[in-house]
């Protein structure tokens, strides 16, 4: 709508009647009412690119002076020739978008490149560092990019393969908290929600393609701004998939003021589980131990009334009967069903002294029993149901199907029987049995504030983040949908300062699981720091104002700190983690993670082979994240890592294939070569267990397909 108005508006000063008349009509289209979420999906996105060397053909925008902290000029142009005269270069600039474009020859130092999200992009990595404590471990990897480009990058290396996704995307609030086209989203912009919803539709609908379609998970938190709207969009999105918001409390000691209005103390999850086999694995929550004393149990005995659904007398008659026992609870008979015109008062007791229970509800409803009475018969007779005496009311419990299944396979033990002949029953210890986590959570761990920024302070001290996630709240998070996964892949593409991949590792040490997290974050630095930066003269993609920047001054050396149990003063970290795994944070972690800065190649430059050092870390990725990066072939061209090789010169294919075969855990072999011929040659000699790839026709191929969805 943003460009429609602006339509509008130069309607309305060419011919004031022809844009009035326009203006009536398109209000009266957009009253009409559409089914499903309504928004400006193709709102114009950007973003802008301060690391990447100025090409001709480039889309770029012109920056401020240096040392001005008001905003540059909006209007987009295209490089047209790049010279160098006197040691300089400029560059040849023409107005984008416009019948009569201007033109101007501006330093190529003050224009940075910009990106609209339908753009084509090459991608690649440089490596900035990494951290190895893990041995044999995959690597988490720590991305510094503009989510959507990177999102585009995985598509090459994880499409399918994504076990979860955990984001904490921007709230929407009005409070600078994010940017669209490089600027901030005012509280009071008409478009904000258009905005916000474009710009979440675009990356989830790339995550989707990433997420493995036969079982895998989606988890997106946000407050009461933006949750309704999110909820369509995950409908709208994920159409065949099941979802289900969680609500958790992060504020449980002040909450958030809201003028007017109630104090917020909570936030919410969704779950978007995709495939048949995508669910909640029951687990214990970081700080139940605080509340209830000890972790929560799923129950052994179950009530044999029925309730909820179907469960009255006139549903399931013959379900309906008495259970005889004596004053002391003691059961002396199970009788007939009783027909469904029979009256329960009317029943005379067997003999005196017995009480008939009846499946009576408290406020008198008659129900029905779980099973038949020949069924009960036989459970009393094996200790499997028992009847509880307590003021001279009796109940019945019994045993399911799955706990006697848990009792034949040890993980509950019997210890006899009572003196009423049922058994005498307790989960194994050792084993802990828990019931799935309910839809509202209380836990003390989730505490943003002490569990989030009092504890990234221990990580990083001084470095200040605005409002990261408790840790044990995302722990608990992820624990739900992959704790059966030792191996998962977990990907957060709002990853802030890292929370998201600490809990990985922490969940990996409490099973000795070898999860891997892949982080992206972008490096901007805070609104509050950029006007005093920019008077200093600084922009973005200098080296002082990139050193402030959210991945390099938060993410890396959060995660780098938690690995090694020192802080980036070199001084081990103060505190404790808490809770379910309680150690010394200056312990750190036995993980490996490699950092690494996205990059934008020329296309020409990776079909000539010019551009390996960048695409290889993709191939790493690809690979598994395992080991070291291939990044110099040698001069045999070709070279093989943990679990991947890489060919170049087929002439050396003999030799390439006979160390495929004689390295185990090689997953990939890839084969740089523009015959297709010579290509599937090298496919036959490879082991079986090998995948070939073809470079760079898989590359290209995938990044040109790309293109085309967001459309």
């Amino acid at each position: 709508m943003s460009r429609l108005t602006e339509l509008l508006r130069q309607a309305r000063k060419a011919d004031p009647q022809l844009g009035a008349d326009l203006e009536a009509e398109i209000a009266a289209l957009t009253k009409r009412r559409t089914f499903g979420l309504v928004f400006e999906q193709h709102q114009p996105e950007a973003v802008e690119l301060p690391g990447r060397p100025v090409r001709r053909g480039d889309k770029v925008r012109v920056l401020p002076p240096r040392g001005e902290t008001k905003s540059g000029d909006p209007r987009l142009w295209r490089v047209s020739r790049i010279e160098r005269v006197d040691g300089q270069r400029l560059a040849h600039l023409a107005e984008l978008d416009v019948e009569e474009p201007e033109t101007q020859i501006m330093p190529a130092d003050d224009v940075v490149v910009v990106a609209e999200f339908r753009d084509r992009i090459y991608p690649g990595l440089v490596e900035t560092g990494r951290v190895e404590r893990g041995g044999d471990k995959p690597f988490h990897s720590v991305i510094n990019a503009e989510n959507y480009h990177a999102l585009e990058m995985l598509t090459y290396t994880h499409r399918h393969s994504i076990d979860a996704i955990y984001i904490d995307p921007p709230y929407n609030t009005g409070a600078k908290d994010w940017k669209y086209n490089n600027d901030y989203v005012e509280g009071d912009d008409d478009y904000r929600h258009s905005k916000w919803l474009a710009f979440m539709e675009r990356r989830l609908k790339i995550a989707r393609e990433l997420l493995n379609p036969e079982d895998s998970v989606l988890i997106v938190t946000i407050d009461e701004k933006e949750y309704l709207r999110l909820g369509l969009l995950l409908e709208q999105t994920f159409p065949g998939a099941r979802i289900q918001m969680v609500t958790y409390v992060i504020n449980p000691r002040a909450g958030v003021a809201r003028p007017g209005a109630f104090t917020r103390t909570e936030e919410y999850a969704y779950f978007v589980f995709v495939g048949e086999q995508s669910g909640v694995v029951p687990a214990r929550m970081s700080g139940e131990e605080l509340t209830s004393g000890k972790p929560r149990q799923a129950p052994i005995w179950f009530s044999l009334m029925r309730t909820g659904s179907n469960s009255s007398r006139n549903d399931r008659p013959n379900l309906f009967y008495p259970i005889w026992v004596d004053v002391e609870g003691q059961v002396r008979a199970v009788g007939d069903s009783m027909p469904l015109d029979g009256d329960r008062h009317a029943v005379e007791p067997l003999e005196a002294g017995l009480k008939a229970v009846w499946p009576i509800r408290p406020n008198g409803d008659e129900n029905t029993w779980q099973l038949g009475p020949s069924a009960v018969r036989r459970a009393f007779e094996k200790g499997e149901a028992r009847v509880n005496a307590r003021e001279g009311k009796f109940t019945v419990n019994y045993l399911r199907t799955a706990e006697k299944k848990r009792i034949a396979a040890g993980e509950i033990e019997a210890l006899g029987r009572d003196e009423r002949g049922a058994l005498i029953l307790r989960h194994r210890e050792g084993v802990e049995r828990l019931s799935a986590p309910r839809s509202v959570w209380r836990s003390p761990a989730h505490d943003a504030g002490l569990y989030g920024s009092s504890l990234l302070t221990n990580l990083v001290p001084g470095r200040k983040f605005p409002f990261p996630k408790s840790l044990y709240a995302v722990e608990d998070t992820l624990r739900f949908v992959v704790q059966d996964k030792p191996n998962a892949v977990v990907l957060d593409f709002f990853s802030g300062s890292g929370t998201t991949a600490n809990a990985v590792m922490r969940l990996n040490r409490q099973d000795g699981g070898r999860r891997q997290c892949i982080s992206v974050t972008n490096n901007e630095v805070s609104a509050d720091e950029q006007a005093g930066l920019r008077k200093q003269g600084l922009r973005p993609g200098d080296s002082e104002w990139e050193a402030l920047g959210i991945c390099d001054y938060i993410t890396k050396p959060r995660l780098t700190a938690a690995i090694t149990g020192r802080n980036p003063q070199g001084e081990p970290i103060k505190g404790d983690y808490k809770f379910i795994d309680e150690f010394p944070m200056s312990e750190g972690f036995e993980e490996n993670a490699a950092f690494f800065t996205l990059t934008y190649e020329a296309p020409l430059s990776v079909r000539h082979n010019r551009a390996f050092e960048r695409v290889a870390p993709m191939l790493w990725l690809r690979a598994g994240s395992r080991g070291r990066v291939i990044y110099d072939l040698g001069e045999d061209s070709w070279d093989m890592a943990d679990s991947y090789g890489v060919l170049e010169n087929l002439d050396q294919a003999d030799e390439f294939v006979g160390a495929m075969s004689d390295r185990e855990g090689v997953e990939i072999a890839y084969v740089v070569t523009d015959d297709d011929s010579a290509f599937q040659m090298v496919c036959r000699e490879l082991p079986s267990e090998v995948v070939p790839v073809r470079l760079y026709e898989s590359y290209l191929q995938n990044f040109e397909i790309n293109t085309g969805r967001s459309l």
